[in-house]
């Protein structure tokens, strides 16, 4: 998968590979020029082959050097694009995740994801074509060029490649699973502080704050131990590769030094060689650092692969045809279960007819958010169905259903912008639209300050009614078919309540209303009510038949308008 994005900068990355492979073959020239200087041109007092050789040894670095900038600056710009292409096809499949899908994955494992999993995979692409070809080209060379120096010396420093293989081999292998096993503790630190930083006001109210430090210590020594754990098995790779190479390295100098002695070999060669041995050891350092890189970058190449590859969710199946109904919305025998769970909903059914009012009431975990879920299709039920304007919502496509809806959830957001830009929210509406529809919200103070207004972050410099009130605009903007409301007038005083239902009446009359609420007097005047409780529907009809009808709702009544609640 990674590769499907590294494939068409396959030429970039060729032309890179040249001018890298280019600037260390020049690179390990220097040591052999400098033997020949040694060996040949300074015994003999011959200063202009000294100078001559001098110079080209001079020409040679600078030739390297220049190669190796051109190459990194190359290097940085590839994996630099490649992450953002990455990041940028991640992000958009995170939004089009179902909420089924994003349930399974965690808000915390999508952010750790898009943030230190693909900062892993580029700094695993940028240093694969930055040391990932200069030192496997440097090893071979530099023992290519030994062995042509002398041959002894390097079969007694290639004695010691089979150890270093095998160092490495088996600590890439443990090093992927247990960099995967530090993403996994990361997700569970991410999700810890997005729960505190949601919650600090609640933390701070119920002086709860010392648990939340204990429950965050937990986590964190946790995520603690797992980084050490994979630290500490890719820490001995580069000690163990420096004890048997320091180790070679002393028998090479041992043998040389006799091979001196004998007279056999000249001392500007054992010089050379110990130059090569040198880049030898430098090149072995380099890949054992990028071994301890490549697994933190395919443990977190897999994990992006597994959300990039997750298949599409909630896709139109057969074909939507209309059925004779004069019903705008319908549930047949609804039944929903989060994740094969408790019954969330159970055997729902009603019909609304377009331009009519439905209110639903009913104590907390009752199901009220769940049903406008389904409605949304956010969710597929796990029985029956459900129709909008006669057409099974699973024939319909996402767009074509949320077209014409407006929505105000339980929890919803505002983002640090403009007034106009939490209300518009993208779309072209122009000023007076976005006047209108905050009018009919019950939210003069739009006008007031005005729409460049600009808002904290999730609208922290507006009070809790005013927020919702923005919300209900944002919803109104669109003149939607559809309005779908889930307990948006909670923070209002009762009389801003009544003022936005009317008003919602006055401009909004032909939209069809699903309003959810806790309060008895939002939902007394619809033309339909239903009463839930634990997934099911305990009561259905008017507020005069419910009165007389269900029990549940008459108590509800009394405890909140008292008397006889007619």
């Amino acid at each position: 998968m990674i590769y499907h994005y590294l494939k068409p900068r396959m030429a970039r990355i060729i032309i890179q590979v040249i001018i890298k492979l280019s600037g260390t073959i020049v690179e390990l020239l220097i040591p052999s020029i400098l033997s020949a200087i040694l060996d040949d041109y300074a015994p003999i007092g011959d200063l202009h082959g000294v100078y001559l050789y001098g110079a080209f040894m001079i020409l040679c670095a600078l030739l390297a050097w220049i190669g190796n900038i051109t190459a990194n600056k190359m290097a940085t710009a590839i994996s630099r694009d490649f992450i953002m292409d990455v990041r940028r096809d991640l992000f958009s499949r995170m939004s089009s995740l179902s909420a089924r899908q994003r349930d399974q994955l965690t808000e915390a494992s999508i952010n750790s994801r898009l943030t230190s999993d693909t900062y892993n995979l580029h700094a695993m692409v940028d240093r694969m074509q930055r040391l990932g070809i200069r030192a496997p080209i440097m090893l071979i060379g530099g023992i290519m060029v030994a062995l042509m120096l002398d041959v002894r010396l390097t079969l007694v420093m290639l004695c010691a490649m089979p150890f270093l293989a095998a160092i490495v081999y088996i600590s890439s292998k443990k090093g992927v699973p247990l960099y995967t096993r530090v993403q996994e503790g990361n997700d569970r630190m991410v999700r810890k502080i997005q729960e505190s930083m949601t919650g600090a006001r609640i933390i701070r109210a119920l002086s709860r704050g010392e648990m939340e430090r204990e429950a965050f210590e937990g986590i964190n020594s946790d995520l603690s131990a797992r980084q050490q754990k994979a630290d500490l098995t890719m820490a001995f790779v580069s000690p163990l590769v420096n004890l048997v190479l320091n180790i070679g390295l002393a028998f090479v100098i041992l043998v040389g030094a006799l091979s001196v002695s004998r007279g056999t070999t000249q001392p500007g060669t054992i010089i050379a060689f110990l130059s090569y041995f040198t880049i030898i050891l430098n090149s072995l350092i380099m890949i054992s650092r990028i071994f301890v890189i490549c697994s933190k970058g395919t443990a977190s190449a897999r994990r992006i692969s597994e959300v990039l590859q997750l298949p599409q969710d909630l896709q139109p199946s057969g074909k939507a045809s209309a059925a004779a109904s004069p019903a705008h919305i319908a549930f047949e025998d609804v039944s929903f279960s989060y994740h094969g769970g408790i019954p969330a909903l159970s055997h729902i059914s009603f019909t609304l007819p377009k331009g009519k009012t439905l209110g639903i009431i009913g104590p907390t975990g009752s199901g009220k958010s769940t049903l406008l879920s389904l409605l949304l299709r956010m969710y597929d039920p796990d029985e029956g169905r459900i129709l909008l304007s006669g057409k099974d919502l699973r024939t319909l496509p996402l767009e074509e259903i949320h077209r014409n809806i407006g929505v105000v959830f339980q929890n919803d957001f505002l983002m640090k912008d403009t007034l106009r830009e939490n209300i518009r929210f993208e779309r072209d509406y122009p000023d007076q639209v976005l006047f209108h529809a905050s009018e009919t919200a019950q939210a003069p103070f739009v006008r007031e300050v005005g729409l460049d207004h600009l808002l904290a972050v999730k609208g922290r410099n507006l009070s809790g009614g005013q927020q919702q009130r923005v919300l209900v605009s944002r919803a109104l903007s669109g003149s939607p078919d559809l309005l779908l409301l889930d307990d948006c007038s909670s923070a209002l005083d009762y009389r801003t309540d009544r003022e936005l239902r009317h008003a919602l009446r006055r401009d909004h009359g032909d939209a069809t209303l699903v309003l959810i609420s806790q309060r008895v007097s939002s939902v007394m005047a619809c033309d339909d009510i239903l009463v839930m409780d634990k997934g099911a529907v305990i009561g259905h009809g008017t507020h005069a038949e419910l009165l007389k009808s269900c029990s549940a709702y008459r108590d509800l009544c009394r405890l909140q308008l008292g008397g006889d609640a007619a």
